[in-house]
Formats: C-alpha cells, sequence, structure tokens
C-alpha cells in the first residue's frame, strides 16, 4: 500500500519489449536501499523490482498494466513519480493508495493561479460516482484532493511544493494521466449497487 506522497523522480532510461510485456529500466535515487521484489509506485503503478544496481534498476509491467495505464506511452528520458510502500509505523500523510490504476484521465486545462495550478482532468463517465468534492484521488501516484467537479470534469489544486518535486511540471494539456479513485469509495459503491441487485 502506499500514501500517494512522492518520495522521488527518476529517469526512464530504457525500454525493453518483452513478448507482450515491457521492462523499464529506471535511475535509482534510492541507492543501496533498493531491494529485489521490493514495491515501488511508478506514476501511482505498482511495480516489482526485479533487477538493480547503484545506477538503476528494472521493473516489469505486463499487458494488463500497460493497457490500463500510461506506462505504456513512457519513452526514454520520461520522468515519473516513486513512492515505496509504507511502512506500518509511519504517518499516512496522504490516503490509502494500493499502485493499482483503475483509469486514464485526459487533461483539459491547466491554470497558473500565480503561486498554485489548478489542473482539470476528464475522467470515464463510468467513475462519476467515484469522485466527490473535497475527496482524494490519486493522479499520478500523487495524492490529490478534488476542488470542484463539473458533470465528469474534475479540478485539483496543486501547491508549489507538488509542482516542483513531482512531474506535475511536465504535465501538458491532453497528456493522459493515471487515475486511482478512493478504495472506501469503490467498496462502498460496489456493497451499495450489490444490495440494490438483492432487493430487485
Amino acid at each position: 500500500m502506499f500514501s500517494g506522497i512522492v518520495e522521488k523522480t527518476a529517469e526512464v532510461l530504457n525500454i525493453e519489449t518483452k513478448q507482450t510485456n515491457k521492462i523499464f529500466t529506471i535511475s535509482n535515487p534510492y541507492g543501496n536501499e533498493i531491494y529485489i521484489d521490493q514495491s515501488i509506485s511508478h506514476n501511482g503503478v505498482c511495480l516489482t523490482v526485479i533487477e538493480f544496481d547503484e545506477q538503476s534498476y528494472k521493473v516489469e509491467a505486463i499487458l494488463e498494466t500497460l493497457n490500463v495505464s500510461n506506462l505504456d506511452m513512457l519513452g526514454q528520458g520520461d520522468i515519473v513519480n516513486l513512492e515505496r510502500c509504507v511502512q506500518m509505523h509511519t504517518r499516512l500523510d496522504g490516503h490509502m493508495v494500493q499502485g493499482h490504476v483503475d483509469a486514464m484521465a485526459t487533461i483539459t486545462n491547466i491554470s497558473n493561479k500565480d503561486g498554485s495550478w489548478e489542473v482539470s482532468i476528464r475522467i470515464p463517465d463510468e467513475h462519476r460516482a467515484l469522485v466527490i468534492q473535497k475527496g482524494s484521488i490519486a493522479i499520478n501516484g500523487i495524492s490529490l484532493t478534488i476542488m470542484s467537479i463539473m458533470d465528469n470534469i474534475v479540478t485539483v489544486a496543486i501547491i508549489p511544493y507538488t509542482y516542483e518535486h513531482t512531474n506535475v511540471n511536465e504535465w501538458k494539456v491532453n497528456a493522459k494521466l493515471n487515475i486511482e479513485f478512493d478504495v472506501i469509495g469503490k467498496y462502498v459503491l460496489n456493497y451499495m449497487r450489490r444490495s440494490q441487485d438483492v432487493l430487485k
């Protein structure tokens, strides 16, 4: 599990294709703290370290992961957000994030507010019930608070620290971002739908 508080950013150094999978070589900002079988969130996608040295490490994304996330769009030199899984004795500064991307969203607008930024994204219609004003959402692995909702357009505010220390500063209009909706909301919605089916 993750918290949506990005620890580091890193560069994609190389991408290999292996059958329907892709193996990403990522620059290693963690040095000797990294280990084989470690779970690390990459733009909000939980991937397992399969090889590493002090300069870089490798993770492998399967077809399902590539289909539902923006990892398949990554190129050499791109910057990804990184977060290692939370430890039970640490504070949960963001919200509960599983690293399981639900969908991709498209940036529709980025507005510089002279001290902050407002980013609007279009989420798929089928996920509209999973967002609420002032609720949490993970975007490219970043825990953010929903500022406003209009139809299926969700707007979040970005503080300077987040802008400077994540790949938010690389975002452009029409770019695709990984979205993970709040897991509690997903369970509640599923329960309500199943309860309604039982009552029919």
